[in-house]
């Protein structure tokens, strides 16, 4: 088992404006140059062919697999001209010193589809298994592990299931390790977790007592191409009930919804708090894609309108117009303004 140590870093953050809402170009969420390594996965992992949903289950006994090297194709290894299916198995400690960070498993670049797994819990995708088959060779994995699914001073099992099309199989290069922000905004309610969502548009879904029951649920931040909605152009809602203990202190808030493709409009218990980019009739009525994708979401919400201590729903309406759609960079969450503006006053000082 691998042991994790605290480490700090620093990146660069800029205030671009705060007027009505506050939009802030960073670089947060799925970009190693924004995150700090805290422990390295290079080395070696048990590691099988084929597959078997058991596998990502911690309790299941491993001491029989192989042991292969990671990252380097698995063709290199012993097992050359082996296509299809693969897992690889490792186990790591965190402390508790790192409740409450944003912690993020960098997998690096798998051949050609993944699944990653903590303790049994699937944190994230690329790429689409067959029969529906598509590669994502090319893409850098880095996904938020929520801090629910961490047993913290205790062993946290990895299962990274692959499939390989031909060619080079398996994690076969990047700065793979366990990252966390450089620079974490200490959000009052982390809210990066699983959200409901549904495709298509109705504004009905911004009320309270709207039954999204049926609706599937995603990952945010994550685009909603990685999935299971691959090529998916469109409206599309984003809700999520929870309840806000919140900070005893008499401060205004302020929600970070990260970054959005294209556009969205954010609602706090059914009322419109505020918006990015300009929603048409429908989405082949004047749509282009425009800057909206790349600014910060971090928009303030109206006072009294966030419920200490009781249920409230956050609903995000969006609309993608191609690519990568959906919420698809954090942080995502609530913190209060006085903690958010010192932040960045903070980073100026530093010359950040």
């Amino acid at each position: 088992m691998i042991t994790l140590f605290n480490r700090k870093g620093i990146q660069k953050l800029f205030i671009s404006a705060l007027l009505g809402i506050l939009t802030i170009p960073m670089q947060v969420y799925a970009n190693s140059n924004d995150l700090s390594l805290l422990l390295s996965l290079k080395g070696s992992w048990s590691f099988s062919i084929g597959f078997n949903d058991e596998w990502t289950s911690p309790k299941f006994d491993d001491s029989d697999w192989e042991t292969i090297k990671a990252p380097s194709a698995w063709e290199d290894q012993g097992f050359n001209g082996y296509d299809g299916y693969a897992f690889y198995r490792k186990k790591i400690s965190i402390p508790s010193v790192h409740k409450g960070s944003m912690l993020y498993l960098h997998i690096g670049y798998i051949d050609d589809v993944d699944e990653v797994y903590l303790n049994g819990k699937m944190i994230g995708s690329t790429g689409d298994f067959p029969p529906n088959y598509v590669t994502a060779y090319n893409a850098e994995r880095i996904y938020y592990i929520p801090e629910k699914y961490i047993n913290f001073d205790g062993s946290n099992l990895i299962a990274v299931k692959v499939y390989d099309s031909y060619g080079a199989g398996g994690i076969v290069s990047g700065a793979i390790g366990l990252y966390g922000d450089k620079n974490p905004v200490k959000l009052d309610a982390n809210l990066q977790t699983l959200w409901k969502f549904k495709p298509g548009d109705d504004l009905k879904r911004k009320e309270v007592d709207f039954d999204d029951s049926d609706w599937d649920e995603i990952f945010v931040p994550s685009s909603w191409e990685d999935q299971g909605y691959r090529d998916y152009d469109g409206f599309a809602w984003y809700r999520k009930s929870f309840v806000y203990q919140g900070n005893d202190a008499d401060d205004k808030l302020v929600i970070l919804l990260g970054k959005i493709d294209d556009i969205d409009q954010l609602y706090v218990n059914g009322t419109l708090v505020a918006s990015t980019g300009n929603f048409p009739l429908n989405r082949n009525t004047g749509v282009h894609a425009g800057p909206e994708y790349e600014a910060f979401r971090g928009y303030y919400i109206p006072e009294g309108l966030l419920k200490k201590g009781k249920l409230n729903v956050i609903a995000v309406r969006v609309l993608d117009t191609g690519g990568v759609g959906g919420i698809y960079k954090g942080p995502v969450g609530i913190v209060t303004q006085t903690k958010y503006i010192e932040y960045w006053r903070n980073r100026k000082k530093a010359g950040n």
